[in-house]
C-alpha cells in the first residue's frame, strides 16, 4: 500500500511539471463606485437600485468559460467560472474559487491529490492543478485575465432602490451596507410626491424624475450621496 502510493506520486512528478510555490502576496484594490454616472438618464424596476455609491474591493481573476482538464493520470478538473487571485508574479499567479458569485469549483481525478491552489502560467498561457504536497498537473488552456467585485472590511456602501408607485406618490428605500451586510438601523423608506416636484433629494442625492409606473422608473442623476466616508 505504502509502496503503490510512492509509485503513484513519483509519476505524478515524471508526467507533470515537478512542483509550485504558492504565494499568498496579493491584496485586492478598493475603488471608490458611483453609480450610474450624473447627467445620465438611467432606467430600473421595482427593486433594484437606482443610485449606489460607495467603496467596495475589486479582485484580480481568472476566468473560465469552459470546463478545464489538467493532467494525465493525476487530473484535476476546473469549472466555468471565476477563480480569484491569491499571490504571484509577472510570470504566474495562484488562484482560487471565488466566494463572490459566479465561482468556479474543482474536482479531482480517482488517483489525484487532495487539491490545494491553481497555478496559472501568463505567457504562454497554461493551467496547472496544485496538489497538496505543491505537485503540480498542467496543461495548455486559455483563460481571461479579469477583476471581480469582492466583499471586504473597509467595504461601505449607499443605495437607493425603487419601491414602486401608489396614485402619483412614489416610494424608494434607502439602505447601507458595510462589509456586504445591511445596517439596519440606517435603514428608511421614503415617499415623494410627484404632484409636488419631480426632483427628489436623500441624504444629499438628487433625481430629476422623468417617468415613473408601479413596475419602472426612469430618471436622470443630478448629483450622488454625500461622499464623506
Amino acid at each position: 500500500m505504502k509502496l503503490s502510493r510512492i509509485i503513484v506520486i513519483t509519476f505524478f512528478f515524471i508526467l507533470t511539471h515537478g512542483c509550485a510555490s504558492p504565494s499568498y502576496n496579493y491584496a485586492p484594490k478598493t475603488v471608490q463606485i458611483s453609480e450610474p454616472p450624473v447627467g445620465k438618464i438611467s432606467m430600473a424596476y421595482i427593486g433594484d437600485a437606482l443610485l449606489t455609491q460607495g467603496t467596495i474591493s475589486e479582485h484580480e481573476a481568472i476566468y473560465l468559460n469552459n470546463e478545464v482538464k489538467v493532467g494525465l493520470i493525476s487530473t484535476y478538473t476546473f469549472s466555468p467560472g471565476f477563480y480569484i487571485k491569491t499571490g504571484g508574479d509577472h510570470k504566474s499567479g495562484y488562484y482560487l474559487p471565488s466566494k463572490y458569485g459566479d465561482g468556479g469549483s474543482v474536482t479531482k481525478g480517482l488517483v489525484a491529490d487532495p487539491f490545494k491552489i491553481i497555478e496559472a502560467e501568463y505567457n504562454p498561457k497554461k493551467l496547472c492543478g496544485v496538489s497538496i504536497y505543491n505537485a503540480k498537473a498542467c496543461g495548455k488552456h486559455s483563460f481571461e485575465i479579469t477583476t471581480q467585485r469582492a466583499s471586504g472590511a473597509n467595504n461601505f456602501q449607499q443605495t437607493l432602490i425603487y419601491s414602486g408607485k401608489i396614485a402619483n406618490k412614489v416610494n424608494f428605500g434607502y439602505r447601507e451596507f458595510s462589509k456586504d451586510v445591511a445596517r439596519p438601523a440606517f435603514n428608511n423608506d421614503v415617499e415623494y410626491d410627484l404632484d409636488v416636484s419631480r426632483i427628489i433629494g436623500y441624504k444629499g442625492a438628487r433625481l430629476e424624475i422623468i417617468e415613473a409606473t408601479n413596475e419602472l422608473i426612469k430618471y436622470r442623476v443630478l448629483a450622488n450621496f454625500n461622499s464623506g466616508r
